[in-house]
């Protein structure tokens, strides 16, 4: 039989060491070279060797190689028995650091060569990984022949034929205990505090620093003393208050640990307000700082692992001290109320809440700057929408826009409630009448566009019988979208939509039936009067949507997770700045029209010169084209027989050819919303700032206003967002009433669920 012997390498001797300690690999069953307890390889007559690195034949090896497997495994080959310590491909500590088995140059050790830090570990992780950390070292010692230690208190007996069946259960210690400590965290006896709290937060901060917990033995006014939680380990440390002052002092401290680390992720001591104080300055700079940021952030400094919901928890209790509490911004919004009345002269603004327990209802706030450059400069088009609130509270916004001669979006009044109803609906339009009524003459005819539900519908026919009401594109399009999932089908229902007259509408009916009958049938039961330019009776000058959350989808969704107050101010300061930037900004125009009318001119224009003219009368023309026929003009009434100028405001190119045979000015014969001089009169008032709410008390009226801040009190709603994920998309007034699709089992040939949820018995 071969001689047997512990083998690294080729060497008969031999070293097998790792840094220069020598402690254990885990906390319970850890696999350490020390001292205590022995490896018996089996009583046979054949001697073991442990080898690292080359095998041979007949041989019983140790061996320490690499593998794709997360666990421990015990192999029995043939006559070799392998001891294999798998190694995933995930290294912890410094990157790029390799574990090299190489032979020895001198003599006949074999030396087993870390490369990377001298002080790398080597300890099994949670997944049973082999990772390379800090100040644990294996070390064998040169005269052991057949015994392996083991510093824990079990042995372990290895028999070569039983070595597939002997299981090998290792703790991971997931953070190592620090044995170098910075000097900020380092503690001494005779080192005083200014108060127990004080001391309290240095030990905290020594503790997660040297990853081990903490457990508080005594705590009162006069003493504090707490112990190294982990059993057995003699770390302690006492503090007491020092007569006649609050400051404390380290009495007494035995500052030797016989443990080895935390086996468990996160830290006792590492509370939600710890994770506040350590981030507070980074959230200060950056409010939009993520909670896994946080995260990542607090393992890099510390090297603990904390959950997502306690980074999310600490970042709120920072917020709230910033921006103020949820519950605060109900409390302070009649106040609010009055400031945005105070600041901005001719501004709305008005909280409403429950007669029986005062809970916040609804908030409606409209600024003067709106009001005035909607009624005397903008279209009479109004688009409907709404944001739902990502808050602490249930809440929905509410948002009534007009357009501006350049065919941005113009905010006009913002409404906030509790929850989005048909109810709710009815009071926010009736609150646009309101402010509308008030501010004009004369109320214009307008033109509403939004997703038609129920409570919009009968807000509209209630407040503005005269208007007219349509479906915002949008909302049709992705409802037809989830029936019909054909691009080619959505593409020809946006050109329907688009069609001038009743002729082209057709014809693109016509095209969808070629390739679906079935979508046909779904837009025929729309009426088209309510959605398709060609049928609809009021004038949306090419805006077929509202297109409101998309155009504000940059900043309005991060405003919509804010506490009240702080989402009405982020909405002022955006109106504020856009007031301010557009009316700059046409100070730079020279042409008569605004860019983009400019510009439709012109298209027009060009387009004209191909055409042929012929004069009926001082108004009346005829203009022939080769591929457009014949169309009829009438400059007086500002219409042609395409309906394009009468659709978008501005002269088609039949209108401007029929103006150009005439010399007349194109320019005098667009809506009056379409010139510079009408957008300028539309930024031309300013929102004004609030100030901040510690100036509201300096600011606030005497007198009545004060008897109002007394009497008013609003409290949060009573429901609470629920949690996960808030839905993204809404559920459309148009599949409101829709049929699903019934689905089928194939396993059971029953309905109501698929194969892969099937729970019948097979």
């Amino acid at each position: 039989m071969a001689n047997h012997e512990l083998v690294l390498g080729h060497g008969q001797n031999a070293e097998l060491a790792l840094g220069q300690n020598h402690h254990d690999f885990g906390q319970d069953h850890g696999l350490g070279l020390g001292h205590g307890h022995e490896l018996d390889l089996g009583s046979h007559h054949h001697d073991h060797d442990l080898v690292l690195g080359q095998s041979h034949e007949h041989d019983h090896e140790l061996v320490l190689g690499q593998s794709h497997d997360h666990d421990l495994g015990l192999g029995h080959h043939d006559d070799d028995h392998q001891l294999v310590l798998g190694h995933d491909h995930h290294h912890h500590g410094h990157h790029g650091r390799e574990l090299a088995l190489r032979q020895g140059h001198e003599g006949d050790s074999g030396a087993l060569d870390v490369q990377g830090h001298h002080h790398d570990e080597l300890e099994l992780s949670e997944s049973h990984e082999l990772t390379l950390a800090e100040t644990h070292h294996l070390g064998v010692d040169q005269n052991l022949d057949d015994q392996l230690s083991l510093e824990q208190a079990h042995e372990l007996a290895l028999h070569p034929h039983d070595l597939s069946q002997a299981p090998l259960a290792v703790a991971p210690v997931v953070q190592s205990r620090t044995m170098v400590v910075s000097p900020e965290f380092q503690l001494a006896v005779g080192q005083e505090f200014p108060d127990v709290m004080s001391c309290r937060r240095a030990i905290r901060n020594t503790a997660i620093a040297c990853h081990f917990e903490i457990q508080t033995v005594k705590s009162d006014k006069t003493r504090f003393t707490a112990k190294c939680a982990a059993e057995g380990c003699p770390w302690r440390i006492h503090a007491a208050k020092l007569p006649g002052v609050p400051t404390f002092s380290i009495r007494t401290i035995h500052d030797n640990h016989s443990c080895v680390g935390i086996n468990h992720l996160g830290h006792q001591q590492a509370s939600v307000q710890w994770v506040a104080n350590t981030v507070e300055e980074r959230l200060r700079e950056n409010p939009q700082c993520k909670p896994k940021e946080i995260l990542e952030e607090i393992h890099k400094a510390h090297g603990i692992t904390l959950s997502y919901k306690q980074a999310w928890r600490g970042k709120e209790r920072i917020m709230a001290a910033v921006r103020g509490s949820f519950e605060e911004g109900y409390r302070l919004l009649p106040e609010y109320c009055r400031q945005v009345e105070r600041t901005n002269p001719g501004s709305i603004a008005r909280v409403y809440g429950n007669p029986d327990d005062n809970c916040f209802r609804r908030l409606f706030i409209s600024f003067n700057a709106s009001i005035y450059g909607f009624v005397n400069a903008c279209r009479p088009l109004i688009g409907l929408d709404r944001v739902l609130l990502k808050n602490k509270y249930l809440g929905t916004l509410f948002l009534a826009t007009g357009f501006d001669g350049n065919g941005a979006l113009f905010p006009l009044a913002f409404g906030v409630v509790d929850e989005e109803t048909d109810e709710n609906w009815v009071w926010f339009l009736s609150e646009l009448h309101e402010l509308l009524e008030k501010n004009t003459e004369n109320m214009p005819r307008l033109t509403i566009l939004s997703d038609r539900r129920k409570g919009i519908v009968d807000g509209v026919e209630f407040n503005f019988p005269t208007a007219f009401h349509g479906y915002c594109m949008r909302h049709v399009s992705e409802t037809f979208k989830k029936e019909f999932s054909n691009p080619q089908l959505v593409n020809l229902l946006w050109e329907a939509a688009h069609a001038l007259t009743v002729i082209e509408f057709e014809t693109k009916l016509l095209e969808i039936e070629d390739t679906s009958p079935e979508a046909v049938v779904w837009i025929r039961h729309l009426p088209p009067r309510l959605w398709a330019t060609a049928y609809f009776e009021g004038t949306r000058y090419g805006h077929l949507t509202a297109n409101i959350t998309e155009s504000l989808n940059s900043w309005i969704l991060d405003a919509s997770g804010l506490p009240i107050i702080q989402m009405m101010e982020c909405i002022r300061r955006q109106l504020m700045t856009w007031f301010n930037e557009r009316r700059e900004a046409s100070m730079q125009w020279t042409t008569i029209l605004v860019p983009t009318a400019e510009h439709r001119v012109q298209e027009a224009i060009e387009r004209a010169r191909g055409y042929q003219v012929a004069r009926a009368n001082e108004a009346e023309f005829e203009v022939i084209s080769a591929h457009e026929g014949t169309n009829i003009v009438d400059i007086r009434n500002r219409c042609c027989l395409c309906r394009g100028w009468q659709l978008y405001g501005v002269p088609c190119a039949h209108g401007v050819a029929a103006l150009l045979s005439c010399r007349q000015n194109v320019h005098r014969y667009t809506e009056s919303c379409f010139t510079v001089a009408t957008y300028r009169k539309t930024y031309s008032q300013t929102i004004h700032p609030i100030p901040d709410k510690t100036l509201w008390n300096e600011t606030a009226g005497q007198g009545q206003a004060e008897e109002n801040k007394v009497e008013m009190v609003i409290n949060p709603p009573k429901s609470l967002r629920p949690p996960g994920r808030p839905r993204k998309k809404r559920v459309r007034a148009e599949d409101r009433g829709r049929v699903k699709r019934v689905v089928h089992c194939s396993r059971c040939n029953q309905t109501g669920h698929f194969r892969t949820t099937c729970a019948a018995p097979i």
